[in-house]
Parts: C-alpha cells; structure tokens; sequence
C-alpha cells in the first residue's frame, strides 16, 4: 500500500494506530524520487492558469499581504529575492507526477484526500505561525525549510490579519528539511515553516469537513429531496381575541406537518457520496472536441482500457457509485467493475465489458470524467 513511501520504518497500519491524528512524525528520506516532480518555472507556469488556484504572500514586516491569482509570468518575475511565498492548489489536476505522489497516500482513503498544494518560496518565505483543522504531510522538494511545531493550546490569531496567523506561537521543537524529507502533522498542531534556500515544499492535505459545514449541505440536499404534500388547514377558526397572537392550534398542526420530513441510512450515504466528489467551483472537465461514437468508443476501450481525468473524484459504496457529485445505481456486474474504476482510478482494457458499464463510460468520457488509455502496439 505504501508503494516507496518510507515512514520511518512504519507500515501503513503501525502509522495510522501510532501517530495518524495523535501526533506529529518526521520521516527522513520518505519521498527523495519524488522531490524533483514541479520545478519553480512549472509552478509559475501553473499559477497563471484560471482553472487552479494560486495565491502570493507576502510579509513586510509584522504586515501581511495575500493576492490571488491567475498572476502573470512578468508579475512573478518582478518579485523580491525574499519575503514572498507563492503557492497552487490541485496541482495534481494539472500534472501527472503529481497525481502519482498523491497515489503513494492511498493507504487512506479518497473520500478524505483534498488534493495536492505546492509552494515556492526563496530564503527566509513563509505564511506566519499557523494551525490547520485537518491532516497534512509536508514534503520538502528541492531546497530547505526550517519547521517549527508546537501542540499548544492557545489558538488565538491575529485580529486583522488576511491570513489565519496565531497571535502566540511558541515553537516545542525544531527541524531543517531535505530534499525528500516528510513531516506529518495531525490537526490543530501549530507550525511554521521558512525556507532556508529557496525551495518547494508539497502539502498532502487530507479533508475534514466540520458539523455545521455538513449539518448545512445534509439540510439542502434534505430541501431538493424532499416531497410533503398538504396545505395549512384551520377549519373551525374561531374570531381572535388578540390576532397577532401566534395560537397553540396554529403552532401544534405546523409541528405535525414538520415531523413528516424524515431520512434515512441510504439519504446520508448518497448525500455524503455527492458531497464528497462534488468538483470545486474552479475546475473545469475538459470534453473530447470531436467524440468518438459509443461503438467507436467500446471498440477503443476494449483495446487500451480507460482511466479518471486528473480532476475527477469517485468513491462508492455497495452497489452505489458516485463520480464528480453524480451518484449511479448499475445492476450488480457494472458496479463490480466500475468500483474498480474507483479504486485505481483506471482500468486495463475492458473486452467482453456489459452493456450498461459501456453506456456508463461512454456517459462519462463524453462528459470529460474519464479518458481513454494509450494504447500499446
């Protein structure tokens, strides 16, 4: 499951009982194949695009400033040789050695993988003291960083700030990272992290959607879903003493006609499978210009396979599948197969394949969600 992931020394079990959400742990040389995958030039090549999103930081002082993009390649160019850290999000969208680092995490599961944030940053970058509400790894690309951690509880940030800056930091201890080194934090650890050399550094963020966040998206699915037939009836009125009074009958029929509204298991597990692969507002699916025609399309399936687009999301669940906020029911022997899908993110070619996994394919490749495999001669 680790594929070269090195944890020091940890399987993927002995790591998620000893330190997942518990504390943080410090790998030396996890990653060192993977500390070359984005160059500075690539990332300020990314940063100007419109269907990721980037952000510039800069620290003058006690003073910050954050800008976001698409940013300009001459605007980048212009930066100061220190005080400015420019990061982008999704860059596994975008490249596929990205795509492969994050497949190295895949001993948890997808439906708490965010995606994959790479910064840049010259001697002496940084964004402040800060704490995240989720879990991350930190691997260091090219260059060096100096982190400090701390598990104080004195989360207090910095009023005015446009970043989440904390007000105290007062660092527990210290470390310098390399090429390939990785650092994991659980939740709630503040951190600081400044460059010693210029330098890249990967964020492997892993979502926690908070309650109230959930309570509100369960609601609003609740709301689409959601048929009570009926009308307010108030036969037998009688004339009001007092007639901005809000009366008990009034209060008690509203009451009845409310509790009808019900769910159930099966409710929360299609909105958590929609919420949960719904794609970002930002990213885009690119169609194929000139689709291939469902035959045409089997016919190439059958010879190269098919795998996800780099931003596509896809879990399931029994007889469920959910791809990019879509949830699909197939009969038994296209949801074995696409699960499958699911799980590897492709699938080898797909000869003698059922009707309906094709049609649903066919549905999904038309849509931008899938693409088809190269095919080897």
């Amino acid at each position: 499951m680790l594929g070269t992931l090195k944890l020091a020394g940890l399987t993927a079990g002995g790591f998620l009982r000893r330190y997942w959400q518990k504390r943080p742990l410090l790998a030396r040389g996890a990653l060192v194949e993977c500390a070359g995958i984005v160059q500075p030039g690539t990332l300020f090549s990314l940063a100007g695009r419109d269907d990721l999103e980037s952000r510039l930081v800069r620290r003058d002082g006690r003073r910050w400033q954050v800008r976001h993009g698409p940013f300009e390649p001459r605007e980048l160019r212009r930066l100061p040789r220190s005080g400015w850290t420019l990061l982008v999000q999704g860059v596994n969208h975008a490249l596929p050695a990205a795509q492969k680092l994050l497949d190295q995490f895949a001993f948890i599961p997808y439906a708490r993988l965010d995606d994959l944030m790479v910064s840049f940053a010259p001697r002496g970058g940084g964004v402040g003291p800060h704490f995240d509400s989720y879990d991350v790894f930190l691997l260091q690309g090219e260059g060096r960083r100096r982190w400090r951690i701390s598990r104080q509880r004195d989360l207090a940030l910095v009023d005015g700030a446009p970043l989440r800056i904390l007000r105290r930091f007062r660092p527990a201890r210290e470390w310098e990272l390399r090429a390939g080194d990785l650092l994991y934090l659980p939740p709630h650890c503040a951190h600081d992290g400044v460059a010693t050399t210029d330098c890249i550094t990967y964020s492997i963020g892993f979502r926690a959607p908070g309650a109230q966040e959930l309570g509100t998206r369960f609601l609003e699915y609740l709301q689409d879903e959601l048929r009570l037939d009926g009308l307010y009836e108030d036969r037998g009125l009688k004339p009001a003493r007092r007639p901005a009074w809000l009366d008990d009958d009034m209060v008690r029929k509203v009451r009845g006609m409310l509790r009808r509204i019900r769910w159930s298991g099966g409710d929360i597990v299609r909105f958590l499978g929609c919420y949960l692969t719904e794609p970002k507002s930002h990213v885009l699916f690119t169609r194929p210009s000139r689709p291939l025609t469902e035959g045409a399309f089997s016919a190439r399936a059958a010879r190269c396979g098919v795998r996800l687009a780099a931003p596509t999301r896809m879990l399931f669940r029994d007889g469920t599948l959910f791809i990019n906020g879509e949830a699909h029911a197939p009969a038994a022997p296209a949801a074995r197969r696409l699960s499958r899908l699911a799980d590897r993110r492709a699938l080898p070619p797909v000869a003698r394949a059922d009707r309906e996994t094709v049609h649903l394919l066919y549905q999904w490749y038309r849509a931008g969600y899938i693409q088809l495999g190269v095919c080897r001669t």
